[in-house]
């Protein structure tokens, strides 16, 4: 159905493929694997015409016969959709937010549907279809609602109907679950299989997880630099890697089960939350929860979206005020401080976000990022401060006067983390800082944070939907579930011995990179 034969693709001096040769079949699933900038991405992009007008494109790409490289722009407009289709990563951004989902597909459908016999389908009632044919309840009221009032696992399967609205024969996912919880990344990874069986579809699907390439491929493409460095079927790359940088990525994925951290009682705690309520309009996002956080201890915040585990996590640190109960701060409750009693406290919290490059002012220099609290609070001495911090994350000096949009995901996380240490905080509340990472930049983020958490001592509550992260990391974890916690315990017993059928959904639905387990996960769900 496609194929690649050797292509290489430059920008100006910057060679982005280098002589990238594979094929995908029909029916078929080929995952495409590699860190930020081996070219994955831009490959893909390749074959829908996409790529920016100054990029040097040598060899061929094939699709249906046909190659992409001498079609002319209306051909090129003729092919998207109904000959090859993309999901997006982010379907928050690839979606209008200014139209309703029905437009957007009835959009997609007059656009691009030439029917073979001359005919156009009636756009409302082929919407209603492909919304039922992606797992969306009550197809006829979905049409009329915005994005923002779908949740992220619903938003990514309208961008999945929007790509099966004109039969095309080849889909590109481009990490399609890579901000999902672990429960609705499973019904997603379950809705492309039943897709590629009931169509014949093949898929090339751009991932960084190992998980859901053990998942859901047939066949692995590892790449590196530009350039191929193994192919094969998803058995012999993920349990039987040749090449080095292969066994670099596996060796890289965290695995429940690694944990080794103990946990103690909480004998000086740090953070309080009882009893807390946090109410929208009538519903209820947090439902009279409680836990603590210990000196020293990290704390892992793990749940589906809408669980409340975000809710709750602004509450902490006074940035959404409760309904009720309360929330002690080291032996204050918050919500009874003005501003200026709070400034204080918030000196001795940090926050790290999932978002380093929307979170990071892009008029700043890293050296003015990192410096922000600083300055905020008054704190002498800045360079030298500063230096110490960017030295700390492993960045060092010679970053203080580039801009974020100069620097990878990677060192854009580690600048957020020195901005969040910089006044030595007590309590870093950490949200979803690694989700978005590739596995091996991913891997040394954590092992940047246990490190720093072991020489400083601080506490953590850390916020994940990723159960192997959480693992890794925490002393003691809470589960929440429609605003309620279900679970609390070490990390042992929870992950070890879970109490409650929610938790163990959950530890079931947690993708490893073992395709022979994930093969029997899938035959023991029926």
């Amino acid at each position: 159905m496609l194929g690649y034969d050797h292509l290489s693709i430059t920008f100006g001096d910057v060679e982005a493929t280098k002589e990238v040769s594979f094929e995908v079949k029909p029916g078929e699933v080929v995952a495409v694997v590699g860190e930020s900038g081996s070219g994955k991405s831009v490959t893909a992009m390749s074959a829908l015409g996409l790529l920016p007008r100054k990029a040097k494109v040598t060899g061929r790409i094939m699709l249906g016969g046909r190659d992409v490289r001498g079609l002319s722009g209306k051909e090129l407009r003729e092919l998207r959709g109904n000959e090859i289709a993309m999901v997006f990563q982010e379907p928050m951004t690839a979606l209008n937010p200014v139209h309703t989902i029905g437009w957007q597909l009835a959009e997609a459908i007059t656009l691009h549907r030439a029917d073979r016999k001359g005919g156009v389908p009636d756009p409302k009632q082929k919407a209603v279809e492909l919304l039922r044919m992606v797992g969306l309840d009550r197809p006829e009221h979905r049409l009329k609602q915005y994005p923002h009032e779908l949740s992220g696992g619903m938003r990514q399967r309208v961008m999945i109907a929007m790509a099966i609205a004109c039969d095309p024969k080849v889909i590109i996912a481009d990490e399609p679950t890579t901000a999902l919880d672990v429960t609705v990344q499973a019904e997603i990874l379950d809705l492309l299989r039943e897709l590629r069986d009931r169509l014949g579809t093949a898929i090339v699907l751009i991932t960084h997880s190992m998980g859901v390439v053990a998942d859901l491929a047939d066949r692995v493409v590892v790449m590196y630099r530009g350039a191929v460095v193994e192919t094969g079927g998803v058995d012999d790359v993920l349990l039987r890697p040749s090449h080095d940088y292969t066994k670099r990525l596996l060796k890289a994925v965290p695995r429940l089960g690694s944990g080794a951290r103990q946990a103690e009682d909480v004998v000086e705690p740090v953070l309080s939350v009882r009893n807390l309520v946090v109410s929208f309009g009538g519903q209820r996002a947090v439902d009279d929860i409680s836990f603590q956080i210990g000196k020293g201890e990290v704390v892992g915040l793990v749940g589906e979206s809408g669980s409340g585990k975000t809710t709750a996590g602004r509450c902490t640190v006074g940035l959404q005020k409760p309904t009720d109960g309360s929330v002690e701060l080291f032996g204050q409750d918050i919500a009874k401080l003005s501003a200026r009693k709070m400034r204080p406290l918030t000196a001795r919290i940090g926050m790290i976000f999932q978002d380093p490059a929307s979170s990071l002012d892009p008029r700043m220099t890293i050296a003015e990022c990192v410096a922000e609290p600083l300055v905020l609070h008054k704190a002498k001495d800045h360079r030298k401060r500063v230096d110490e911090l960017l030295d700390a994350v492993e960045l060092g000096a010679a970053t203080r006067d580039r801009y974020p949009h100069e620097l990878s995901g990677g060192q854009r996380q580690r600048v957020s983390i020195a901005r969040a240490l910089a006044l030595n905080p007590d309590l870093l509340i950490a949200d979803e800082p690694t989700s978005a990472l590739d596995v091996s930049v991913q891997a040394s983020i954590l092992e940047l944070f246990l490190d720093l958490q072991r020489r400083l001592k601080f506490s953590c509550l850390f916020i994940s939907h990723d159960l192997a992260v959480v693992d890794m990391l925490a002393n003691r974890v809470v589960v929440m579930h429609r605003g309620k916690i279900v679970e609390q315990g070490s990390r042992a017993d929870v992950f070890g011995a879970p109490r409650e059928d929610y938790t163990r959904r959950l530890l079931a639905a947690a993708p490893v990179p073992d395709p022979v387990e994930q093969r029997e996960r899938r035959a023991s769900r029926g």
